[in-house]
C-alpha cells in the first residue's frame, strides 16, 4: 500500500515522534522513505523594513543561511541514523528558503509518495504562531494521505 512515505522534520524533540513513527511504518510494510528539513527564509517583517528603507546586511543572511544549512544537516544525518538502525532505505532532502507546508507538499507531489508522516506539532517561531502548524497547512493543502502523530 504505501511504497514511499515522506517523513518531514524540524529536528525538534516533538517532531521526532513523528520520525520515528513514519520510520516504524515503513519498516513494517516495506516501504523507502525520504526525510525532509526545510529551512525558512531570513525573516524579516517587509512592511517596517521597506517603510525604513532599511535592507538586510548580506553578512547576517550569509550567517543565518550557514547556520540553517548546518542544523538542517543534523537533523537529517539524526533522521538517517535512525533509518539505518531500523534497516529502512531513506533518503534525506534539505529545502532551503521555503515555506515548510508548501514545500513539503510539493516534494509530496514530485516524488509521488503514497504518505506523508508527520507530528502535528514542531513548527518554532512567529511564523507558527501567526499561521498555526505546518501539519494543519499541510493538511489543508496535500493530495497525498497525512498521518499526523500526536
Amino acid at each position: 500500500m504505501y511504497k514511499l512515505i515522506l517523513i518531514p522534520t524540524d529536528g525538534s524533540d516533538f517532531a521526532q515522534k513523528g520520525v520515528n513513527h513514519g520510520l516504524n511504518l515503513a519498516k513494517s510494510v516495506g516501504a523507502k522513505v525520504t526525510i525532509v528539513t526545510v529551512s525558512e527564509p531570513f525573516p524579516i517583517y517587509a512592511g517596517a523594513a521597506a517603510s525604513a528603507g532599511w535592507t538586510t546586511p548580506p553578512m547576517e543572511t550569509g550567517e543565518y543561511e550557514a547556520s540553517q544549512r548546518q542544523a538542517a544537516e543534523n537533523t537529517l544525518a539524526d533522521a538517517k541514523a535512525a533509518a539505518d538502525r531500523l534497516g529502512v532505505d531513506a533518503e534525506t532532502v534539505h529545502i532551503p528558503q521555503a515555506l515548510p507546508a508548501e514545500a513539503i507538499v510539493e516534494i509530496a507531489n514530485n516524488r509521488h509518495c503514497s504518505l506523508i508522516v508527520m507530528a502535528s506539532h514542531g513548527g518554532r517561531g512567529l511564523r507558527r504562531f501567526l499561521l498555526g502548524s505546518q501539519t494543519s497547512e499541510v493538511l489543508s493543502r496535500s493530495s497525498v494521505p497525512v498521518l499526523v502523530v500526536t
